[in-house]
């Protein structure tokens, strides 16, 4: 995933997403275009990745980074076999 992103930054991207899936849809709403449908999706995409890079940025904040938190588990997994 990169450089993790705020918060806000992934709120600002996927809004700005949405407004264009808005108007691609009105569009849409008119009459078929492939070239517009085809936008449509790669804007679902999209929105749904950045909405997973967002439960993800809420998740390390929260909880702290995934690697960390494997690593405490498996040490207390070890000492829990060891006692």
């Amino acid at each position: 995933m990169g450089a993790m992103r705020t918060l806000t930054e992934i709120k600002e991207e996927i809004d700005r997403l949405s407004e264009r899936r808005v108007t691609v849809m009105r569009a849409l709403s008119e009459g078929f275009d492939a070239k517009l449908q085809a936008e449509h999706q790669s804007l679902e995409e999209q929105i749904a990745e950045l909405w997973e890079e967002q439960r993800f940025a809420r998740a390390t904040l929260r909880h702290g980074d995934r690697d960390a938190i494997i690593q405490r588990a498996r040490q207390e997994e070890r000492l829990s076999r060891a006692a």
